[in-house]
């Protein structure tokens, strides 16, 4: 029997997951709904499933929900979800304070529901990969792990919807929303983070959270690094994950592999070392898979990919009756690294300890 999703909010990420669930034996879609009728309507029109008119309609016709509202609710939607015996999927983050991202967790684990938050990357070959190669000692010892997310957002897109750009229900600015993936993975591979130092400001546009972040961030292994969030830099940049250890260096941008160069050996040949013209990978996605054709070589060809791996290893998570591979636990761990940012940031860039 499939597991039936009912998804909750249809904005912009819905039909990702709509889209995933397609692909998915064993899940179907079962209804959508959303406080917008019109939304929810279209939903329903455009993957032929019914509409709720309420929470509670949606939650008598599912096993599974997805939650797709304003990051503020997520807490709030799940915790619903779960109270009624469902299985809960956030977008994320998984919600904007500790304390409600906290309850959420609780929540699932008391009702004897499944729950995960969207980490997609995660999935991706060469994400794991690249952990493999840093805890596993590939590049010998880590010295260095950065990550970049150079965006570019209109004052219209902040406008466009009026949780957009708020503490209350964004949580933050080009760090809790678009940067989150990125700190989450950069956390992942380099093992965790033990401290961060920031500076956050609002430069470029009319919201009252953070438009452009820096942070500087020791690991727990002793390596030291750089997150550097924006939504200011037109015309957006490739998102950029770089990884530098004593054997060599791993640096992913966007969806592609664009430096893997680790030998041991000639690490510690030459007198000097020097500089290196960087040799881009051709054709490489983040899935390791070697791309034949020019549709297949761009980016858009793999989105959603990621989520479908996921929502698929939480299918199968229910069947088996045991944990997802991204746990709620695990979930925690960017949004305390992001609050951390922002606390450093308010002490004037003080290094505050996670």
């Amino acid at each position: 029997m499939s597991l039936r999703y009912g998804i909750v909010g249809c904005g912009k990420i819905y039909s990702t997951h709509c889209d995933a669930l397609l692909e998915i034996e064993g899940a179907r879609l079962a209804a959508v709904y959303d406080t917008d009728s019109a939304a929810a309507c279209a939903a329903s029109e455009r993957y032929g499933v019914p509409a709720a008119k309420t929470l509670d309609e949606l939650f008598g016709e599912i096993d599974a929900a997805i939650v797709c509202v304003p990051s503020g609710l997520h807490a709030e939607v799940g915790i619903a979800a779960a109270k009624a015996g469902k299985h809960v999927v956030v977008e994320k983050p998984i919600d904007v304070t500790l304390d409600a991202a906290t309850r959420l967790v609780r929540s699932c684990r008391e009702a004897g529901v499944k729950f995960t938050c969207i980490s997609q990357h995660r999935f991706a070959r060469d994400i794991r990969r690249l952990r493999d190669a840093a805890l596993g000692g590939d590049l010998g010892r880590v010295l260095q792990g950065d990550a970049y997310v150079k965006w570019y957002r209109t004052q219209a897109y902040y406008d466009s919807g009026d949780w957009r750009g708020t503490y209350a229900l964004d949580g933050g600015g080009c760090l809790m929303n678009q940067g989150v993936h990125y700190v989450d993975m950069l956390q992942w591979v380099m093992g965790g983070i033990k401290s961060v130092q920031a500076v956050c400001r609002t430069m470029a546009h009319s919201i009252e959270v953070e438009d452009v972040a820096y942070a500087l961030v020791e690991y727990h292994s002793g390596a030291i690094g750089l997150i550097h969030a924006s939504t200011n830099c037109y015309p957006g940049l490739a998102e950029r994950l770089e990884v530098h250890g004593v054997h060599g260096s791993v640096i992913l941008e966007g969806d592609r592999v664009k430096l893997w160069q680790v030998d041991p050996v000639a690490a510690q040949q030459g007198q000097y070392g020097g500089g290196v013209m960087m040799q881009p990978t051709p054709n490489l996605h983040l899935t390791g898979v070697e791309a034949t054709s020019e549709e297949e070589a761009r980016p858009s060809h793999q989105w959603g990919e990621q989520h479908r791996l996921q929502l698929e290893d939480f299918t199968q998570a229910v069947a088996d009756d045991r944990d997802p591979y991204i746990t709620g636990e695990m979930a925690l761990e960017p949004l305390k690294v992001i609050l951390s940012i922002y606390e450093s940031s308010r002490r004037g860039g003080e290094k505050v300890v996670l």
